[in-house]
């Protein structure tokens, strides 16, 4: 009776999950806040669809410009932009779904529980991770059967990860912000702001050539513009470069301090 009444031992005491099980469900938890929604989830699938759409046929005739390349279809040129645009937009979701969590209380809950706070950080960014690769790989499908994308070969494969590690660097940037800011208002507006200078200051619609003197020089720099060129590199000629590297390594750069203000930001709240 008395040994039945004892005390564990303290080596057998209960230590918690693994942060690898921490990040798989609370990465399941966020996929499943979208696949079980199923207005969130069209409007996941559509919204890369329309833009696409729109942009194919409002700036089509930049395929009649000089500096355009010569025979390359406009869908062809700016379906490898779209890639990377995409994979830009879904990282800013990130932070957004962050400060949501926080402004709903899950966050809260979540630090009564034997939790590693990063791997919150790390469940918010990989759910964004698989999310954007079905919508990236659901856009490539739509746009070969209905818009006349036509990539060289599998390189349009390579396309899709290097948009993945652009969009999860850029990704990482977001929740950093959002674990400062803390405002969901604030951050839209700051998401908003970084958006369009980083979309339209690039070559996703235009060559380089063809921009005003100004802005050929803010494209030059934009980190994007160097996914975007290593993105049509692929999926024109099926060839990499060291555009792509170089995108690759700017993006793990970004990525990395993104980690570190991130998991201070998420400490300091």
């Amino acid at each position: 009776m008395s040994s039945s009444l004892s005390p564990a031992p303290q080596g057998a005491a209960w230590r918690g999950s693994s942060l690898y099980t921490q990040i798989m469900v609370l990465t399941g938890r966020s996929l499943r806040s979208v696949l079980l929604d199923p207005k969130n989830l069209l409007f996941t699938l559509l919204t890369p669809l329309m833009m696409l759409l729109l942009f194919s046929q409002v700036f089509s005739n930049v395929a009649n410009t000089p500096a355009f390349p010569k025979g390359v279809s406009y869908i062809n040129f700016l379906m490898p932009a779209t890639l990377v645009t995409t994979a830009l937009s879904a990282a800013m979701t990130a932070g957004v779904g962050f400060v949501n969590d926080l402004r709903n209380g899950v966050l809260a809950r979540f630090r009564a529980l034997p939790i590693n706070g990063g791997s919150v950080l790390a469940a918010r960014s990989l759910a964004d991770l698989v999310r954007s690769a079905v919508q990236l790989i659901i856009m490539i499908i739509a746009a070969v059967a209905l818009f006349g994308f036509t990539p060289k070969g599998f390189g349009v494969v390579g396309a899709l990860l290097l948009a993945l590690i652009v969009g999860w660097g850029l990704g990482w940037l977001f929740l950093a912000v959002a674990t400062w800011m803390r405002n969901p208002e604030t951050l839209q507006m700051f998401t908003f702001l970084a958006m369009f200078p980083l979309m339209f200051g690039s070559s996703a619609y235009m060559p380089l050539e063809g921009l005003p003197g100004w802005m050929r020089f803010v494209a030059s720099v934009n980190p994007l513009t160097y996914a975007i060129d290593a993105s049509r590199e692929l999926t024109l000629q099926g060839t990499i470069s060291s555009t792509a590297f170089t995108s690759i390594g700017i993006s793990l750069v970004i990525a990395a301090a993104g980690m570190v203000f991130a998991a201070k930001g998420f400490r300091r709240q």
